[in-house]
């Protein structure tokens, strides 16, 4: 039976093959540019001297009035009064040196291109194989996490929040049975008992954008910061009103029993893009 590779197993090793690779790809680029530079510099070598060859045979042949007819020399400064296609010469005489076998042949050098074209080729495959399995590790990874646990690590990874005040937790978040009828089975937050009149502390800072009276939630406040709101519910009084601005840490409220209640507690409630979030999930309480 094949065995099974863990999440942990499966990136280790896509992270070796991919250091491998990278490593290949390094290799080979310093070589090409190794080899580069070196056609290159024979390339110029072999210009100058064919270039040289040809003026030393025509200049040899001006000045050597001794060894050669007049009617030869003429001849041979009337050649030199032409346009000479360089370009020609050079082209003939790289073909006898292949000929030759002084240089390799252009056949040669196309194999050994489309042995480094292929070998790169078979490199990116490698790489996008590797890019489809980390792909498929990280789209795993958050296939397996519900959307509030997304949403509460993304809280984590922006923000530090802190305790807004310390109690009994009398009432955690999600489904519940209270032995009162107007309590909801619903739980959106966390609820943490303290006795009336207990200051209550900003967990993040923030813009106030609700502070209100109304509802179940009774005398409550909706801070936000940036997608991130924190209701603060059934206080008995509130330091800070629409509009402010507070700081982590801040005093901003008093516990109290106001609102759908059966007694004086802190309703702490998360929401990220009005997505309820465990408090659990981002503070220890």
């Amino acid at each position: 039976m094949e065995r099974v590779l863990s999440t942990e197993e499966r990136i280790r090793r896509a992270e070796e093959v991919y250091r491998n690779k990278n490593n290949i790809r390094q290799e080979h680029h310093v070589n090409s540019v190794s080899k580069s530079k070196n056609r290159l510099l024979k390339k110029m070598i072999i210009q100058i001297i064919v270039c040289l060859s040809v003026y030393s045979i025509f200049y040899f042949f001006g000045h050597s009035e001794d060894l050669f007819s007049k009617d030869m020399l003429n001849k041979a400064k009337e050649i030199m009064t032409y346009d000479i296609n360089f370009d020609e010469l050079y082209n003939n005489f790289m073909n006898w040196l292949h000929s030759m076998n002084i240089l390799p042949n252009e056949g040669e050098n196309e194999i050994t291109n489309n042995i480094t074209n292929e070998t790169l080729n078979e490199i990116d495959l490698n790489e996008a194989e590797n890019t489809s399995i980390g792909g498929a590790v990280e789209g795993e990874a958050q296939t397996n996490l519900s959307q509030m646990e997304i949403d509460a690590n993304d809280i984590k990874s922006k923000y530090n929040l802190v305790k807004p005040l310390t109690g009994t937790i009398t009432s955690r978040f999600g489904h519940r049975e209270p032995t009162t009828a107007t309590v909801p089975k619903n739980h959106t937050g966390i609820d943490i008992a303290a006795n009336t009149g207990t200051v209550i502390y900003a967990a993040l800072d923030g813009v106030v954008k609700i502070a209100s009276s109304e509802g179940d939630y009774g005398i409550h406040l909706r801070i936000e910061k940036d997608d991130v709101a924190i209701y603060y519910a059934h206080c008995s009084k509130l330091y800070v009103k629409e509009g402010d601005y507070v700081t982590q840490n801040q005093p901003i409220a008093e516990v109290g029993a106001t609102g759908n209640v059966t007694g004086p507690h802190l309703h702490f409630e998360i929401r990220k893009d009005d997505r309820y979030v465990d408090p659990d999930m981002i503070l220890n309480f």
